[in-house]
């Protein structure tokens, strides 16, 4: 909906005017643009309730404990397991190879949890 009211909007900045056979729009009569404004607004209205449904839903899952965003691909005992083989002398390509992850995701991971 919002790519045909821009569509249209662009349209009518050029001089050219809209009239739809289905519907009664017509951007030429008074009537036609008072439709065709109404339908803006419903757009606009229903975006907005999108984004709040959306943020209230985000809101209750965080209150509930769910964790947004990827899952984690070290878990904290892995990444201590990591560290402390680095700290014994293990390349930091060798670690991550053996996790399975990348050298950037391991090096991610120990600051992330130096952080906390």
């Amino acid at each position: 909906m919002h790519n045909l009211i821009a569509l249209l909007d662009d349209l009518k900045a050029q001089g050219v005017a809209f009239r739809s056979v289905t519907e009664a729009i017509d951007t030429e009569t008074p009537t036609g643009r008072a439709m065709w404004q109404m339908v803006g607004i419903l757009a606009e209205l229903e975006r907005s309730l999108i984004q709040e449904r959306t943020k209230a839903g985000r809101a209750a899952a965080m209150a509930r404990g769910v964790r947004m965003g990827r899952k984690r691909l070290l878990s904290a005992q892995k990444v201590a397991h990591a560290r402390k083989l680095i700290e014994q002398g293990e390349g930091p390509d060798n670690v991550s190879q053996s996790l399975n992850v990348s050298r950037r995701t391991l090096f991610r991971a120990l600051e992330n949890q130096r952080e906390r």
